[in-house]
């Protein structure tokens, strides 16, 4: 059975809890994640493969644990990847 009531005479819903949980997540995103440094870079193919060097050139995968984390192929044979790594050797 449809109701006749016309919109205007229901209450909308509370938005509060909705604008407190994207502030969160959105804060939440700039914050660092875990103890390894993240470095995001989107660059063409061959100076992407130079700067994925040179981070494990600079920061040798037994002491930091430099890894790729995550790199996608974007339009243009651009690459977008993140590096990560430890802050510190042990």
């Amino acid at each position: 059975m449809v109701s006749k009531v016309p919109r205007a005479h229901f209450p909308k819903p509370p938005l509060d809890g909705l604008r407190k949980q994207l502030k969160e997540s959105r804060e939440g995103a700039t914050k660092q994640r875990g103890a390894f440094i993240r470095e995001s870079f989107r660059l063409p193919r061959l100076a992407a493969r130079e700067k994925a060097k040179e981070w494990f050139e600079q920061y040798p995968k037994a002491a930091y644990w430099t890894e790729i984390e995550s790199w996608y192929e974007r339009p243009g044979d651009i690459i977008e990847f993140t590096m990560r790594r430890l802050p510190n050797a042990d």
